[in-house]
């Protein structure tokens, strides 16, 4: 029988460390769709999937967004260059930050941990709210979205490079963001 909701224990996960507006584990911001699979390519067996964009002035299509479903990453450019990864709360690898696993955890969990890094740092320049009441750090480039599993909300990090920090609701794609 198919299972929609099967969490993949963190001890079968590939175990990731965030380099804040660097990279999330091999993956680097402002690399290609080439060199990200290539990165991945000693990781995971599967291809990255990619959607592409046709511009409205020209005709040319880019690469706007990859996918390694199996893996459970989605990954999104800009101009052709990374600027988003989105890991996948059953299935994804384990990414840390400041050892603090941020993938597949109860959302208040992860809040809390914010809010108490937060208090030991300059608050305002550390803790932000997107819509519903989403985390995020604008120190670590991340926002601690949420995925459902059955009943349950479990975090599906999105980490983004600096310039990201300017206008972050808008610099990735409205679809990027849980609804729920």
């Amino acid at each position: 029988m198919f299972r929609w909701w099967n969490l993949l224990p963190d001890d079968e996960r590939q175990q990731w460390t965030l380099d804040p507006f660097v990279s999330v584990g091999p993956l680097r911001f402002g690399t290609s769709p080439g060199e990200v699979s290539e990165a991945l390519s000693g990781v995971t067996a599967e291809s990255q999937r990619h959607t592409h964009h046709r511009h409205a002035t020209g005709g040319v299509y880019t690469v706007a967004d990859g996918e390694y479903r199996e893996f459970g990453l989605k990954l999104y450019y800009r101009q052709e260059l990374l600027a988003g990864v989105v890991v996948d709360a059953l299935c994804g690898p384990q990414v840390f930050a400041d050892g603090m696993a941020l993938v597949g955890q109860a959302p208040s969990t992860l809040e809390q941990w914010m809010v108490d890094r937060a208090d030991a740092r300059e608050s305002y320049a550390e803790l932000s709210y997107m819509d519903a009441g989403v985390p995020g750090s604008d120190t670590l480039g991340v926002v601690i979205d949420v995925q459902r599993a059955g009943d349950h909300l479990l975090t599906r990090p999105v980490f983004v490079p600096a310039e990201a920090m300017d206008d972050l609701p808008h610099f990735l794609p409205g679809k990027v963001w849980s609804r729920c």
